[in-house]
């Protein structure tokens, strides 16, 4: 159902303008701190890893670097794991999840993977609870030359450094605040009208539509399952609009659509979607869903070389 639900910034049928952008960014409050949350975790894991900074966001340098964690030991003949994570800041176990595989996996995948971690892409979104950066700009949207987000742009550089990636889990979340917040709000952004959708419950991944690799995602789907439940097709057999091609899966053409799945050549790709607002998970659930499924395509990979 189309609507035209009024969102309290914009004027209906009309694109933002700056000031609109303006006004929307005063509105934006600081709910949790980078600093407080994730920036210690990845300084304890500097005793054991590599934790190198990247780039760090003009907004404000000081408060939000960008760090990323490799493995130690990179080896040249070692196939190279990405993992992302907050490219939507406001995904909490995207962030948290890949710190807990840090911790928890990094050493032993290690001898078989170089891994690269990028655990925190938008920490300005982390800190608001946002899918965007300051600029109304959605980061996962915008990984194409020239970017127009600095949080992507930096990714895209980090990836650039490290050759070529052979697999890459991207890890995200699905909120019921999609359709509170977030997606009316990029109605009105575009100035277009607001159409309803159903969030699902429970977990599901995104492949890519040119490189699918069913049987990676579907390896990533069994593992994911035991920590969590699978995201069900709706009546249309379709998952937030799309077509469910397999249990739990849905495919996005991640290049045309500025994706960061979409940001290296990799041959296997898995886009995460965890469903935090579930009664039936906790948030450390929805942070083991994000390593599960992380071990779950791991395995696969090892298994077929």
């Amino acid at each position: 159902m189309n609507t035209n639900a009024s969102y309290p910034i914009g004027t209906s049928g009309q694109k933002w303008t700056e000031q609109d952008r303006q006004a929307w960014r005063e509105s934006t409050q600081v709910k949790r701190l980078y600093s407080e949350e994730v920036l210690p975790k990845i300084e304890a894991l500097s005793t054991r890893f590599i934790v190198e900074q990247y780039g760090a966001l003009s907004y404000d340098a000081e408060r939000f670097p960008l760090f990323s964690i490799k493995s130690n030991q990179w080896d040249e003949h070692k196939p190279t794991v990405l993992i992302s994570g907050g490219v939507h800041g406001y995904e909490t176990s995207g962030v948290q999840g890949a710190l807990l595989f840090a911790d928890k996996h990094l050493e032993t995948y290690s001898k078989h993977f170089n891994i690269v971690i990028a655990p925190c892409v938008s920490p300005w979104g982390y800190e608001t609870i946002n899918r965007w950066n300051p600029l109304a700009i959605d980061p996962n949207r915008s990984f194409y030359a020239d970017s127009p987000a600095e949080e992507s742009a930096a990714l895209q550089s980090l990836v650039a450094s490290i050759g070529d990636v052979l697999i890459h889990f991207d890890l995200h979340e699905t909120t019921d605040t999609d359709e509170t917040e977030f997606r009316p709000a990029l109605a009105a952004r575009d100035g277009v009208d607001y159409e309803e959708d159903i969030i699902p419950d429970g977990f599901y991944t995104v492949g890519d539509t040119e490189n699918p690799q069913l049987a990676f995602q579907a390896a990533v789907i069994d593992s994911v399952a035991k920590v969590t439940h699978i995201a069900p097709a709706d009546s249309k057999g379709q998952i937030i609009g799309s077509d469910v091609v397999q249990n739990g899966v849905i495919l996005y053409p991640m290049i045309k659509l500025g994706l960061c799945g979409g940001v290296s050549n990799c041959q296997y790709h898995t886009t995460t979607e965890v469903y935090p607002d579930s009664p039936k998970v906790t948030d450390e659930e929805c942070n083991r869903a994000q390593v599960a499924a992380i071990l779950g395509g791991l395995d696969y990979v090892l298994s077929t070389r």
